[in-house]
């Protein structure tokens, strides 16, 4: 052997022992029992997630509450659209990108159509229908109408419930904040100039003295 050079070592592995046994009786009983134990060594523990194919909840919309029994796949979009019939809420994208399906939850706006009912347990909703007290028009829809801020108005409930969002935390928001605040939501019509002209007028309706 030159030097410098290490003869390489031949190392038998797993793969050679089934290849060796495999074709025979000894293969037939053995290679089984490995393949077993490899399936056991890959099961996990039981985790602490509950599972269930339906569950009894209780959702909070617009100041009144609703029982329902929901499926786990529910989003709450469907379950206020299809089960409670509150259909100002729309159904856009159905994948989180254009904001038509917002809706304020605990005073948050959320995607409703990336947001399983499940989750909404108990907790505060406020959908489109929920602003207008009575007669009386919530200061951003009424903005939205002065300033002719929506052209189809498929967006224009998901632009008015991230207006009240962001009007309840910034009373007084400038242009970029305006922006800033509005930025989950799409219009496709591109009347963006209006919604903020609309936002800006309304939060002078809406500041507390």
């Amino acid at each position: 052997m030159e030097k410098g050079k290490t003869k390489k070592r031949k190392t038998f592995t797993r793969r050679d022992f089934i290849k060796g046994f495999s074709g025979g009786a000894i293969g037939a009983a053995v290679v089984p029992k490995l393949l077993a134990q490899d399936v056991v060594s890959l099961q996990t523990e039981k985790g602490e997630i509950p599972l269930y194919s339906k569950k009894q909840i209780t959702l909070t919309v617009n100041e009144k509450k609703f029982p329902l029994i929901v499926e786990p796949r529910e989003t709450l979009l469907h379950v206020l659209r299809e089960r409670l019939n509150l259909t100002g809420t729309k159904k856009t994208c159905a994948r989180g990108e254009c904001g038509g399906c917002t809706v304020l939850l605990d005073g948050n706006p959320v995607y409703s159509c990336m947001y399983l009912a499940i989750r909404a347990d108990g907790k505060k909703i406020t959908t489109i229908e929920g602003l207008a007290t009575k007669e009386k028009l919530h200061p951003v829809q009424k903005a939205f109408i002065q300033k002719d801020a929506y052209q189809c108005g498929f967006c224009t409930p998901g632009f008015i419930i991230s207006s009240v969002a962001l009007l309840n935390k910034n009373q007084i928001p400038n242009l970029e904040e305006i922006k800033n605040g509005l930025s989950g939501n799409i219009c496709r019509c591109g009347n963006y100039f209006k919604i903020y002209d609309a936002v800006s007028a309304a939060s002078k309706g809406t500041r507390r003295p």
